[in-house]
């Protein structure tokens, strides 16, 4: 027989509610709920006291707590005094442990809209902060890579050998795929302007200007930003949620040598070489559309493609592969170290990190062309 619990209400004066319990009152039973005693009150508004009678109660387990718990928020709620002494004796110390645990104060965020200055204030403040930790973590990486300088950088050489053929061998389709289709749209663009002069032959400069110079690198770096940058920021965001970071600091071992120098160094290393891979992919684009629909003859455009492309060029789209690999590195491996706790992190990480490399890759891009202008190459 399924057990069942009784409840009676019962009001001696004017502002008493008694609350009479029998039966089992038990958790898989059929038990009676606080909103009958929530219609009560709401029905006598002057009830200040709420008192018990288990006299007639026959067992109970948490099932008769939960009630009594949800009776305490009602009373809570209408400022009305439980009275528990007519409570069996277990039951009351049972509902004093669970009422002793205090709430933790951060368990749920506040409510509350914010004004726009003090939204502005805090996100200010939070710029700085910002700031300040990328300021230091990029101060962390010089002195490892002065440490690998004078050969006491402690990391594993298999380490940097694996990170090098995931950023580099691993790479080489996304970045096939991207940069060709890009050599192809710049190439058609320019060839429905210049035939309008009778000058489709100046598509191959345009091509290879653009990738060689520029193009090449952005987009290769972007490509990484999103492919490596956030695995990066993945990898070490799981190893600082598994306490993996915090076992090599107990260790003596540097995290920014054992984890982020083999990064940093794989990315610049591999990043000029990927660089050169998208130029001849972006030029075979151009190629395309130049042979193909312009008519014009594979040796000529060849010909006037290594007419425009000079060293100068090249150097400063290898330079800025260099500088670009640098940057998603360093943005993968500080969202990943400044990772929280959770799972969730993990994933604000990643997206944080492709984030910071694509805004440092544009910024860099812009300083570079400044400084080139200036320089008058």
């Amino acid at each position: 027989m399924t057990a069942r619990g009784e409840m009676i209400l019962e009001q001696p004066s004017a502002d008493t509610l008694k609350v009479i319990l029998s039966g089992d009152w038990k958790l898989g039973g059929e038990l009676p709920g606080a909103d009958k005693v929530q219609q009560r009150l709401e029905g006598r508004p002057g009830v200040r006291n709420l008192v018990f009678d288990t006299r007639e109660l026959t067992s109970w387990d948490t099932g008769l707590l939960t009630f009594l718990m949800n009776l305490g928020t009602l009373c809570s709620r209408q400022k009305i005094l439980l009275n528990r002494d007519g409570l069996p004796p277990g039951a009351q110390r049972l509902l004093e442990l669970a009422l002793a645990v205090p709430e933790k104060t951060d368990a749920r965020q506040a409510e509350g809209r914010v004004s726009f200055l003090a939204y502005l204030g805090n996100q200010t403040v939070e710029l700085f902060r910002s700031a300040g930790e990328m300021l230091e973590f990029i101060g962390d990486a010089v002195i490892a890579v002065l440490r690998l300088l004078r050969g006491k950088a402690q990391y594993r050489r298999s380490d940097l050998g694996l990170i090098m053929q995931a950023v580099s061998a691993q790479a080489l389709p996304i970045v096939s795929l991207i940069c060709f289709l890009v050599g192809l749209i710049l190439a058609f663009i320019g060839a429905i302007q210049l035939q309008l002069f009778g000058a489709q032959i100046y598509v191959a400069d345009l091509v290879g200007i653009a990738m060689v110079r520029l193009m090449a690198a952005i987009m290769t770096g972007i490509v990484m930003a999103g492919r490596t940058g956030g695995a990066f920021a993945a990898q070490l965001g799981t190893m600082q949620v598994n306490q993996e970071i915090d076992a090599l600091k107990t260790l003596g071992i540097s995290p920014m040598e054992f984890l982020v120098l083999p990064r940093m160094l794989a990315l610049a290393v591999m990043m000029p070489l990927l660089c050169l891979y998208a130029n001849i992919m972006g030029i075979l684009g151009g190629m395309v559309v130049g042979v193909g629909m312009l008519n014009i003859g594979f040796m000529e455009y060849y010909n006037e493609t290594a007419k425009a492309i000079g060293l100068w060029n090249l150097g400063i789209g290898l330079f800025s592969g260099l500088v670009f690999g640098v940057i998603v590195a360093l943005a993968g491996c500080m969202r990943g170290m400044q990772c929280g706790r959770s799972a969730s992190a993990v994933g604000d990480a990643a997206t944080s990190a492709v984030v910071t490399a694509i805004v440092g890759i544009i910024v860099s891009t812009a300083v570079i062309t400044v400084l080139c202008n200036m320089l008058g190459i």
